[in-house]
């Protein structure tokens, strides 16, 4: 198989791409999920709330973290997160485009 090249693609392409990657992971949907349902930024208790274990979840945290999905703030000796507003405004607007497209589309 061969390597994907990126580069070949328009940054906006790449980022959604990235964005998708990072949340093809269901233990991801379920932290987002966790994070929206709290609606606060939140240090130690998403761990708590997934049958993983503490590595797995910091590892989950860090793929959503790089795709900008949410953010960290560091407090004491814990970082804590919170949604990224900003990204999920740009998939709202990919995906609502995509959506108002395919209306008026006649297809199959």
């Amino acid at each position: 198989m061969g390597a994907t090249k990126t580069e070949h693609f328009t940054e906006k392409q790449n980022q959604i791409a990235t964005i998708a990657k990072a949340l093809g992971h269901p233990a991801r949907i379920a932290i987002i999920e966790y994070l929206l349902k709290v609606n606060e930024c939140i240090c130690g208790d998403i761990v708590n709330e997934l049958p993983l274990a503490q590595p797995t979840v910091s590892q989950h945290l860090k793929e959503l973290k790089n795709a900008g999905l949410i953010k960290g703030n560091i407090e004491g000796n814990a970082i804590c997160y919170c949604i990224d507003e900003v990204t999920f405004d740009i998939l709202n607007t990919y995906f609502s485009n995509i959506i108002s497209v395919t209306k008026n589309q006649k297809c199959c």
